[in-house]
């Protein structure tokens, strides 16, 4: 590493970085999940409902941070392994409730361990302490990002004459 670039701090230089780690952690992600057949997303999905329970396609969708589009190609795709199935909501026609199915309950879970495991992996390049700086900086990087996109997007409309 050259010593211009182990003194760079500016925000270009972090968002190359954390990029570059990103796509290098996630590869041992994709590596891992595909052995089960899963994609990321699909894989978002099962953890969500494992964890979480069940949840409406609006709150997946959120957690999981796709789009309506890719929601429903990805529920459609576990739904046809029979991973997960739509009810509807008792108290809102309208709204479509996801929960796993007794196969997907077990391929999450066993899935999720091996993921864990790779995930380990993947960052024991650095020490408990060392992770737990980095998982702090990194949630103030990404909520003052968050807290940054939202204001410029008051911005925005109060400049075009509406109200957010």
């Amino acid at each position: 590493m050259k010593t211009d670039e182990k003194r760079n701090s500016d925000g270009i230089h972090l968002w190359l970085v954390l990029w570059k780690a990103f796509r290098s952690v996630e590869a041992h992600a994709h590596r891992h999940i595909s052995e089960f057949g899963l994609g990321l997303s699909d894989f978002g999905v099962l953890e969500v409902l494992m964890h979480k329970g069940p949840q409406t396609v609006k709150e997946l969708g959120a957690k999981v941070m796709l789009t309506s589009g890719s929601m429903t190609a990805a529920l459609d795709r576990l739904e046809r392994r029979d991973l997960i199935e739509r009810t509807g909501d008792k108290g809102d026609r309208r709204v479509r409730v996801i929960k796993l199915t007794r196969a997907g309950a077990a391929l999450i879970r066993e899935s999720f361990e091996d993921h864990k495991q790779a995930m380990e992996e993947a960052v024991a390049g650095i020490g408990e302490e060392d992770r737990r700086v980095a998982i702090d900086l990194l949630r103030r990087i990404g909520l003052h990002a968050v807290a940054q996109l939202e204001s410029a997007d008051k911005n925005v409309a109060v400049k075009n004459g509406r109200k957010k």
